[in-house]
């Protein structure tokens, strides 16, 4: 199957623009998505914290309150009901985040109250006074027993409440009672309130919690979730890390953003170990960012459709010439005499002109080329030397001059020593030597013979000799080779020598194949390696060794 050039570029614009545009809006919405997940976790993490401290810092001066109170209840030792009375209803007045307080005799007993509630009642077995008489006792957030039905509840939400309660001791020490006091847990509303309203501004889907550090019971925050345990991972580490955020499932399902801080009191305040949460949906925190993300998807399908339109508008241009061209090639081809036209605008597409009129002009002198080349296939790249297609081409011509006045001599040459110089200098000097070598066999090359490169290490010399003695001739002939080769080489400064056996073989004398005769004189040549190297030794002087 083919395709226009047209369509080809306009795919490969469109393709390669959609490609990059993905690329880069995935690789941004990436970091948006992490840059935008850790802004809102560092915020709710802070938002927390101030949570935790001003809860700390209420429950401080709630404290404070109390403190002073008792120790104006403790002046001169009087521990009057009626006075003690008056002390507590101004607290009230003044803090109306004290839901009740009153004044209970070391025996449990209630001797003063505000509006009366619980006076004259029994709280022995109560913890506030339990814990009270012990010493100073701050406790967690607890439903209300006693007072439930006898304090005003507009909103019908059960009462909660934190205790504050410790001894009144009098001037020698002895205890004269417990002042004790049940802190309306509505007040958390409030720092709730204070905290997320701001929030709420520019973040959506933001809740609220305050975990007990017992249980991890949820003590305020959504109605479902209410007194109810949570179990976070965070939640526990909470106590170590004081302060932190997190994405994560929650036990609902959803992911969330997740901030966290836990309560460590105020100074000489505690605390009561509670962990402030705050959690943001994901999706909804996200939000921006996905909607920046979609800005990108469609702005990239357009960019994509504008570098297609633009792609088919540039493969117009570049194709028509191309047009051209192959039609002048066409009619080229139907033997007609036409020039090949010049094509500007475009470096290639002149270019592509240029070599097809040279193309053309080359093709006129063809048989030229042809005996050229027929001459590079005949010579080996490294040394010069011709190869084996030209040894068969001589060999042809020769065998065709065959007659009883001629003998063809094949001298098998492999360089002693060579290996040894590939190993220690390296193979670039080994094609340098092989080279060297090259050019001193050229110099004794013989009138009618030809030297041919085999390969490797491994040469060739055949002799065509009409004398009496063509064994003689060849001797001397491959003892000025040995001799030659013996000399050393020079390359890069350095001094190498190499030796040189040889072996030889005659035509027709030992074969009328001339495969045969090279093999034969192989194996004169490993010959002349197993006697010392560096010497010439001829098959038939193999069968008269004993």
């Amino acid at each position: 199957m083919s395709f226009k050039l047209r369509t080809v570029l306009t795919v490969i614009f469109a393709v390669l623009s959609l490609l990059v545009i993905l690329t880069i809006g995935s690789l941004f919405s990436q970091k948006s998505f992490d840059a935008v997940e850790t802004e809102i976790g560092h915020s709710l993490e802070s938002t927390a914290a101030q949570a935790a401290d001003k809860l700390d810092r209420f429950m401080y001066a709630r404290s404070g309150e109390m403190d002073l109170l008792g120790s104006m209840a403790s002046l001169n030792d009087q521990f009057k009901p009626a006075d003690i009375q008056i002390l507590l209803d101004q607290l009230q007045n003044s803090f109306p985040s004290f839901s009740w307080v009153g004044f209970i005799d070391p025996k449990g007993k209630v001797l003063a109250a505000t509006d009366g509630i619980l006076l004259g009642k029994n709280l022995s077995e109560r913890p506030v006074f339990q814990e009270g008489i012990k010493g100073k006792f701050i406790g967690d957030v607890h439903n209300a027993v006693l007072l439930a039905k006898l304090l005003p509840n507009p909103s019908g939400e059960p009462l909660q409440f934190v205790d504050i309660s410790f001894p009144l001791l009098d001037s020698r020490g002895q205890i004269r009672g417990v002042l004790a006091a049940h802190l309306s847990w509505a007040w958390a509303k409030e720092v709730e309130s204070s905290v997320l309203v701001p929030l709420e501004r520019d973040e959506k889907d933001l809740e609220f919690f305050i975990v007990s550090r017992k249980e991890h019971t949820v003590l305020l925050g959504p109605k479902d979730w209410l007194g109810k345990p949570l179990e976070l991972d965070r939640i526990g580490e909470g106590h170590k890390s004081k302060i932190g955020w997190s994405s994560e499932k929650w036990p609902d399902g959803k992911d969330y953003v997740t901030g966290f801080a836990y309560s460590q009191g105020y100074k000489d305040y505690p605390g009561l170990g509670w962990t402030i949460v705050i959690r943001q949906v994901q999706s909804t925190a996200f939000a921006s960012v996905m909607d920046l993300m979609w800005f990108n998807i469609c702005s990239g399908f357009i960019v994509t459709l504008l570098f297609a339109l633009i792609g088919w508008l540039l493969s117009r241009k570049i194709s028509a010439p191309l047009v051209r061209l192959t039609r002048v090639a066409d009619r080229l081809g139907a033997g007609e005499n036409v020039d090949i036209p010049e094509n500007k605008g475009i470096t290639e597409i002149e270019a592509l002109s240029r070599s097809l009129r040279n193309m053309l002009s080359s093709i006129l002198d063809k048989d030229s080329e042809l005996v050229v080349m027929q001459n590079l296939a005949h010579y080996d790249q490294l040394t010069g030397l011709k190869n084996r297609t030209a040894l068969e081409v001589y060999l042809e011509e020769s065998l065709e001059m065959e007659s009883e006045d001629h003998t063809l001599t094949f001298l098998y040459l492999d360089l002693d020593g060579f290996k040894s110089v590939n190993d220690t200098l390296g193979h670039q000097t080994g094609d340098i030597l092989l080279q060297k070598v090259a050019q001193r066999l050229t110099a004794l090359s013989h009138e009618h013979g030809i030297t041919v490169r085999l390969g490797g290490d491994e040469f060739l010399i055949v002799l065509r000799s009409a004398l009496d003695d063509p064994r003689q001739e060849a001797i001397q002939y491959a003892q000025d080779v040995i001799q030659s080769l013996n000399k050393p080489f020079i390359i890069e400064y350095e001094r190498v020598h190499i030796g040189c056996s040889i072996g030889g073989a005659e035509y027709p004398t030992n074969s009328t194949n001339p495969s045969d005769i090279i093999r034969m004189a192989d194996e004169a040549l490993y010959r002349s390696k197993r006697a010392g190297k560096n010497r010439v030794t001829f098959y038939s002087e193999l069968d008269e060794t004993p």
